[in-house]
């Protein structure tokens, strides 16, 4: 690889250079998943929600509505909100510095114009002191740059976990993105109930405790803020487990202990000559450190032997 691809493979993304930017695309990438909340059928831990990494941007996948269907996607390249249906219909709304109340409106109002007419919720999730998008005035900015290498550390991200997902037969999530995080993550699930979930900022009690419903263990990627004001990849497990708090993990990982999470910083996973190795090392320590001391049937639950060879995957029929 040379240090060239590298470098656009894992990009710099310090939080204070886009922070203004990655707010506003945080509330812009709210009324998208609610959109998607809003029209599609409920999924356990509310996997009926996220977004998912594509060859552009960031995408809802198929949305049904009435007899029809839709796909509405982030364009991190051409820098535009998609909007396309199955019957040839095409919308976009053009991502730039603008408003949040803009951006709602005119997205609303594509939206009607195709014949899809949905009704949100406006007030934004997950986020202290928040503005209804229809009257947030407030958040305006778009660095395209930034946005692009947002994007481009998604890419890499998500290839990532889904190699790390491979080895676990359990009940997983997919990899996915949650609109009201801004966190891109792969989640396992012990198979066993877990005791109901505390309160989360503007979301109602009952969403919570339906995402964390079942004993689980996550790995992602924010881009910072709350308790480590910079991007990194974290991994928690509900509920914690004694002890947990004191595992090692592979340097320069550590645990939190405002946020409750081992951490590990991007910059110092982009900056290393195997950023990938970095992660899956991280991924595997808390993992195996989670799963061990909450009791896990690992047995039962991990990939015994190795996935098939590529020989094997790539031959055909």
């Amino acid at each position: 690889m040379t240090k060239a691809v590298h470098e656009d493979a894992w990009p710099s993304l310090p939080l204070a250079a886009w922070r203004d930017t990655r707010d506003t695309l945080h509330l812009w990438a709210q009324m998208i998943g609610k959109i998607r909340l809003g029209l599609c059928p409920m999924v356990n831990h509310w996997w009926n929600v996220p977004l998912y990494v594509n060859g552009r941007g960031l995408t809802t996948s198929t949305i049904p509505y009435e007899d029809r269907s839709l796909e509405i996607h982030f364009d991190f390249l051409q820098h535009e909100l998609v909007i396309e249906t199955c019957d040839g219909d095409r919308r976009t709304v053009a991502l730039e510095p603008r408003t949040v109340k803009s951006f709602y409106e005119e997205l609303m109002g594509k939206l009607h114009d195709i014949g899809i007419d949905v009704h949100i919720r406006t007030m934004p999730v997950e986020i202290p002191n928040a503005i209804p998008f229809d009257q947030d005035e407030l958040h305006k900015s778009y660095d395209a740059d930034y946005a692009h290498r947002f994007w481009l550390t998604l890419v890499s991200v998500d290839r990532v976990l889904q190699q790390f997902r491979g080895g676990f037969v359990g009940k997983a999530s997919p990899v996915h993105f949650f609109w009201g995080s801004f966190d891109l993550v792969a989640t396992r699930f012990s198979g066993r109930r877990a005791p109901p979930h505390g309160a989360v900022p503007n979301t109602p009690l009952s969403v919570v405790q339906e995402a964390y419903s079942h004993e689980q263990e996550s790995c992602g990627f924010w881009t910072g803020g709350g308790g480590y004001d910079d991007a990194a990849f974290f991994s928690y497990i509900y509920p914690e487990p004694e002890g947990y708090a004191k595992a090692k993990v592979p340097a320069p990982g550590f645990f939190s202990e405002t946020m409750r999470e081992f951490l590990l910083p991007y910059e110092n996973v982009r900056t290393s000559p195997d950023p990938a190795g970095m992660i899956l090392s991280f991924a595997q320590a808390t993992y195996d450190a989670a799963a061990d001391l909450a009791h896990w049937n690992r047995t039962a639950l991990e990939r015994s032997a190795r996935p098939m060879p590529h020989e094997y995957r790539t031959a055909g029929p």
